[in-house]
Order: C-alpha cells, then sequence, then structure tokens
C-alpha cells in the first residue's frame, strides 16, 4: 500500500494539492501531512505594553490557522475514505521530515509551496534539501493559497 509524506501549510486546500492527492490516492494508500507553521519576523513581541497582552502573539495566531488548515484536510480525505494522519510542526520542517522518513517507509514526498516569489521555502531550498535528506522520489509542487478559514 502506498504512503505519501506531503509537506504543505499554506497550500492546504489548493486546487493542485487536492488534485495531486487524489492522483495519488488512486487505489490503497495512505498519507501523512507535516503542516509547519508560518513564522513572520516578531513573532514573539514581549516588549508592547501589558495592557495588550490579551492579544495572541503572531506565533500563536499562524499555529492555529496550521491546525486549522490540517484539520480541514484530514476531514476532506477521511470523507473520501482516504487513510490520513497529520500534525503540526516547528516552522523549519527539515527535522521533521528526516525523523518521519527514519520513522516510517515512504513511497514518495510532496512539497507543496506558493509560487516562487511569495514561497520562504522556495528560498530556503527546502524541497531539494528534503530530496537530499531522502531515498524516496521528491515531487515539488507549484500551489496556490488554499482557503481562508
Amino acid at each position: 500500500m502506498p504512503r505519501y509524506l506531503v509537506v504543505a501549510n499554506q497550500t492546504l486546500g489548493s486546487t493542485e494539492l487536492v488534485a495531486k492527492m487524489d492522483e495519488l490516492s488512486k487505489g490503497p494508500g495512505s498519507f501523512r501531512l507535516l503542516v509547519p507553521v508560518t513564522d513572520t519576523e516578531g513573532t514573539r513581541q514581549w516588549d508592547y505594553p501589558a495592557v495588550d497582552r490579551f492579544v495572541p502573539d503572531a506565533h500563536v495566531i499562524a499555529r492555529s490557522l496550521a491546525e486549522g488548515r490540517l484539520q480541514h484536510e484530514l476531514e476532506r480525505l477521511h470523507e473520501a475514505k482516504v487513510d490520513a494522519s497529520g500534525e503540526v510542526v516547528d516552522a523549519e520542517p527539515i527535522d521533521h521530515v528526516r525523523q518521519a522518513l527514519l520513522a516510517e517507509r515512504y513511497d514518495g514526498v510532496v512539497v507543496a509551496t506558493l509560487p516562487h516569489r511569495l514561497s520562504r521555502w522556495t528560498v530556503m531550498d527546502l524541497p531539494h534539501r528534503i530530496a537530499r535528506a531522502s531515498d524516496v522520489p521528491v515531487t515539488h509542487l507549484l500551489a496556490s493559497a488554499g482557503p481562508s478559514l
């Protein structure tokens, strides 16, 4: 039974990624989704006045969005009777990908990024870094942003 590791966040639920996963899920198979949090500069701001501390910092918001995207995609896959699991991980996904590849055997890895001009993962060469860390085929999928939550 083929098993695929999918690394995505903002592209979860996009037309391109859904089509790729539907193509890969023909017949028996399963997916493991790794959803790295999209951190931005100034994710933790401890210098703002105490009165403003009821507002969550950017990291908390980014993690909540990643969890929502993951849950939405897992529900979609389960409704389609596809075996799928996943987790939200740190903003630097390469170590988590390496751990996943050591823990289980996968038939392929799909890395879904936003277009080149918008993607920090492309700038950090994530698809190629994963390919170098893996002995299975790695597909780099350029995708649009998935639905907003």
